[in-house]
């Protein structure tokens, strides 16, 4: 073999050791790009929990939710459960959605039942009529869900928790947030963080912080939120005392947060609709939420 055969043969060899190395590294060294948080995709969730009408407890279009959430968790790579139980006579199904057998270290949760009088409606003819629930409710829920999809399962241990009866108080024989008192009294662990979803849909977005929720999971989220160029929308002021899915959390002394946008105009009206949600708040919500569980994941 001349001297060029043999140049020639070794430049052949380590082109090929060239591609063998980058098809390697190609194949089980690069980590895919990680989903990002899809506001669209989330406002569709909105849509379609309306199109099975109020989900009050115990009606068909709260049938038709519940088992529409468990298949989309189901989709998305999630297991999920329904936790049943009785408060004041009423049945509570919550649906925990779980990955894993480990324990969670973070809860997120959100109600996905909506209130059965519009008793706020500024028209005393629509007030016995039933609230739509596009924002409180559906908004919560189409967060959850989202994070669902693009959570990755190396997170940190993680339950997403969708509660029932939460929104039938100041009704006779009701109270607020039944699923959540339920779920918290049948407790066996202790998470290190506890995150409600209510109302962060609207399309004019202003989250203060509420004052009774944990000031160290205020301090987080909201830094995060910030770093990602949110800080017009999660305010750093506090302005609201809110009993909410967060409260009994909190009673049992457990670090629990409410991200709530509490100025909402058409809170318990007919008008809290879709047109008045945003993909674009759901995105804000869903991205500061999950680039802080990525924090936390990468926490030891």
């Amino acid at each position: 073999m001349t001297k060029k055969s043999i140049i020639i043969y070794l430049i052949g060899i380590g082109l090929l050791l060239a591609l063998v190395l980058a098809w390697y590294a190609s194949a089980f060294l690069t980590q895919p790009e990680p989903a990002t948080f899809d506001g669209q995709r989330a406002l569709a969730d909105v849509e379609t929990q309306m199109s099975f009408g109020p989900r009050i407890s115990g009606s068909a279009g709260h049938a038709q939710a519940l088992e529409w959430m468990r298949v989309e968790l189901s989709a998305a790579g999630w297991d999920s459960r329904i936790q049943s139980g009785d408060l004041l006579g009423h049945p509570i199904q919550n649906v925990i959605a779980y990955r894993g057998e480990d324990m969670p270290k973070i809860i997120l949760a959100a109600h996905y039942d909506t209130r059965m009088f519009a008793d706020k409606d500024p028209d005393p003819l629509k007030q016995l009529e039933p609230v739509p629930g596009a924002n409180d409710g559906a908004s919560g829920v189409a967060v959850l869900l989202e994070l669902a999809r693009v959570l990755p399962a190396e997170s940190v241990p993680i339950w997403l928790v969708f509660f029932d009866a939460e929104d039938n108080g100041r009704i006779q024989g009701w109270d607020w947030i039944l699923g959540s008192q339920f779920f918290v009294s049948e407790l066996t662990f202790r998470p290190e963080a506890v995150v409600i979803v209510d109302m962060i849909g609207d399309s004019n977005l202003n989250i203060y912080q509420e004052r009774t929720s944990n000031q160290q999971l205020v301090d987080e989220i909201w830094t995060v939120a910030s770093e990602l160029g949110y800080e017009t929308t999660f305010i750093p002021e506090p302005k609201y005392s809110i009993l909410d899915d967060h409260t009994p959390f909190l009673q049992a002394g457990i670090s629990a947060i409410d991200i709530i946008d509490f100025d909402y105009p058409y809170w318990h009206t007919t008008s809290d609709t879709v047109d008045n949600v945003s993909a674009e708040s759901l995105e804000i919500v869903g991205r500061t939420l999950q680039e802080w569980i990525t924090r936390r994941s990468n926490t030891p």
